[in-house]
C-alpha cells in the first residue's frame, strides 16, 4: 500500500468544531467486514452488537495542559511551547515543541505567565522532536507541577479549533482518564458516558485498562510514498496483569475483544505473543499498522474518523479492509459526518 492510496476529497468545514451535548449522541457507522455492510446508527447503541462477557479495552492515558504561552528574553518576542514528555524529574528537564523555532537558541531564557512565574532555559535544540528546556525552579517538584500545569492550556489541536474553551477542559479526556501523561486524547473512548458504561455493567460486558501515552507521533505527516520506509514516534505504554488475563481468558473462551481506539489496538498488537496471547508489560512502542496486516487481539474495534493520509486512517483500513473502509468514508462525507477529535465514531466488526 501506497500513501497516495489513503486521500479522499476533504474539506475543512467536515471537522467537528466542538462535542455533541452528550458524548454518547454523537453518530455511529457501523461496518460489518464479513456481510460488507454499512449501518447509520447512534453511539449510545453499539451495545446492541455485543452480548455479555465481551471484552472492551479502554485507553485509560490522562491529557495533561502541555500547551504554554511565554516570552523569549530580551526581545519579548511571543512563545508558544508544546511538552512533550518529561526527561528528568529532578532536573526539570523537558521534551518540547517550540514555535516559532527559528527565533530559539540554545542558552535562551524563555519567562512564563504573570511575575515571570516560570523560567525556562534552552540546553538543546538538536533532539529530533525539537527542544530541551530545563526549567529554573526553586520550589518542591510538586510545586513546581503545580505552577506548570496551572499556566499550561489544554492541547486540542489546533486544526480543530485556534481556540481553547472552558468545555475542552473536560471533553477533551475520557471519563475514565487516570494516568497522566497524554499530549492528546484517546477520541474513541470519549464517546463513553457514564450512562452507558453503567449500561455496559448492567448487560455484563466486561472491560479492562491498558495505557498508552499518547504523542503528537499520531499527527505527524506521513511524507513518504512507500509506507514501510515511515517511523513511528515510540510513546509509552503500560499493560498490567490484571489487564493481560482479562484480553487472554476473554481469547481463551472465545469472546469478543473490542478495542476502543487506534492506540488501544497499536498497545495490543506490540504485546501480544506468537501464541496469540498478550503479556504484560511496560515500555515503548513505534509500531506502524498499514495494509497488509494480520490482526491478532480484537475482534472488533470503535474509532472516530480520521483525517487524509493519516497514520489512523491507514490502521482502521487494514482492519476493516481498504476497500470497504473507504467506501464508508465516501458514504460518511455524503451523510454529514463529523470527522475529527470531536467528531463521530466507527464501529468495525
Amino acid at each position: 500500500m501506497k500513501l497516495s492510496q489513503y486521500g479522499y476529497e476533504f474539506a475543512p468545514e467536515m471537522i467537528a468544531k466542538h462535542p455533541t451535548g452528550n458524548r454518547d449522541d454523537s453518530r455511529l457507522m457501523v461496518i460489518d467486514r464479513k456481510k460488507g455492510t454499512i449501518e447509520h446508527r447512534i453511539f449510545k447503541d453499539i451495545l446492541d452488537y455485543f452480548e455479555e462477557k465481551d471484552l472492551f479495552v479502554f485507553n485509560d492515558t490522562k491529557v495533561f495542559p502541555a500547551r504554554l504561552y511565554g516570552n523569549k528574553e530580551k526581545t519579548g518576542a511571543e512563545i508558544e511551547i508544546f511538552l512533550l514528555r518529561e526527561l528528568n524529574r529532578e532536573q526539570r528537564l523537558w521534551d518540547v515543541l517550540v514555535d516559532p523555532a527559528r527565533k530559539i537558541r540554545i542558552g535562551n531564557k524563555l519567562y512564563f505567565g504573570d511575575d515571570d512565574l516560570l523560567v525556562a532555559e534552552v540546553i538543546d535544540n538538536t533532539t529530533s522532536r525539537g527542544r530541551t528546556l530545563r526549567f529554573l525552579f526553586d520550589g518542591s517538584y510538586e510545586e513546581f507541577k503545580e505552577a506548570l500545569y496551572a499556566l499550561g492550556e489544554t492541547p486540542l489541536p489546533k486544526w480543530v479549533r485556534e481556540k481553547v474553551e472552558p468545555e475542552d477542559a473536560e471533553r477533551y479526556q475520557t471519563i475514565f482518564a487516570s494516568k497522566e501523561g497524554a499530549v492528546a486524547a484517546p477520541t474513541a473512548g470519549m464517546h463513553f458516558s457514564k450512562h452507558l458504561l453503567k449500561r455496559m455493567e448492567i448487560k455484563g460486558v466486561d472491560q479492562t485498562f491498558i495505557t498508552l501515552h499518547v504523542g503528537l507521533g499520531n499527527f505527524r505527516t506521513v511524507d513518504v510514498e512507500d509506507l514501510s520506509k515511515h517511523k513511528m514516534d515510540s510513546e509509552q505504554y503500560v499493560v498490567t496483569e490484571e489487564a493481560a488475563e482479562a484480553v487472554n481468558m476473554a481469547k481463551h473462551e472465545g469472546r469478543k475483544v473490542v478495542s476502543i481506539g487506534t492506540t488501544v489496538m497499536r498497545t495490543l498488537e506490540t504485546v501480544v505473543s506468537t501464541k496469540g496471547m498478550i503479556d504484560a508489560g511496560d515500555g515503548w512502542t513505534n509500531k506502524f499498522i498499514f495494509a497488509p496486516y494480520e490482526f491478532t487481539v480484537a475482534d472488533a474495534m470503535v474509532t472516530n474518523l480520521h483525517l487524509p493520509y493519516s497514520t489512523q486512517l491507514m490502521m482502521v483500513a487494514a482492519f476493516g479492509g481498504y476497500d470497504l473502509v473507504m467506501k464508508a468514508y465516501k458514504i460518511a462525507k455524503e451523510e454529514g459526518y463529523r470527522f475529527g477529535t470531536y467528531g463521530d465514531a466507527m464501529l468495525i466488526l
